[in-house]
């Protein structure tokens, strides 16, 4: 189900403007999701600086467990604005469609790594409780130091607030964009 708009996403023009006051690069700023967020110029640009930090730059969490993560967390919470804009950043961090499908019912899927499950587990944790488990937790730390660790319960919190925002405030897909990729077929 989709849920309404509730909050018009300002005009390209005035979220470029926006954007260019709290130093927002306009790549982000026509998205979407930054011309809602950019009623609030000052939140945006918070937003902004948390997701340029875990998507470039001295990243310590592998792309690939940042990228199973989002697209779990996109599925898991029935998120079409998520899992349509990351499918195409999962495939280019070098997932394939069937390892991306695969975090729909990852459980038993022979696509998927033991570090992958354990890195999904710790997402459907924190969906249903809040928290990794100590077990999840145990499993995580056989590959993850304490830098990954901290980014990897970064990452869940900012890409499950991401979802929140986008679905309860309505937030559409880019124009043009398909949804739920592959196959236009949501949870």
């Amino acid at each position: 189900m989709k849920n309404p708009v509730q909050v018009t996403p300002l005009a390209e023009s005035d979220a470029l403007q926006r954007a260019s006051e709290v130093n927002i690069l306009p790549q982000m700023a026509v998205l979407n999701i930054f011309r809602t967020l950019l009623h609030h110029p000052k939140l945006a640009k918070t937003v902004n600086d948390l997701l340029l930090t875990l998507l470039t730059g001295d990243n310590k969490l592998e792309t690939r467990f940042r990228e199973l993560l989002i697209m779990r967390i996109g599925w898991a919470t029935k998120c079409d604005y998520e899992w349509t804009q990351h499918w195409r950043i999962a495939l280019q961090a070098g997932l394939d469609e069937k390892e991306i499908l695969a975090v729909r019912d990852w459980r038993d899927s022979p696509l998927l790594s033991d570090h992958d499950k354990a890195i999904l587990m710790a997402t459907d944790e924190t969906l249903a409780d809040g928290m990794i488990s100590e077990e999840t937790t145990r499993q995580c730390r056989q590959f993850l130091d304490d830098a990954c660790f901290l980014e990897l319960n970064v990452a869940l919190g900012t890409w499950r607030l991401i979802s929140q925002l986008a679905k309860s405030s309505g937030i559409e897909l880019e124009a043009g964009v398909a949804s739920w990729p592959p196959t236009g077929d949501g949870p």
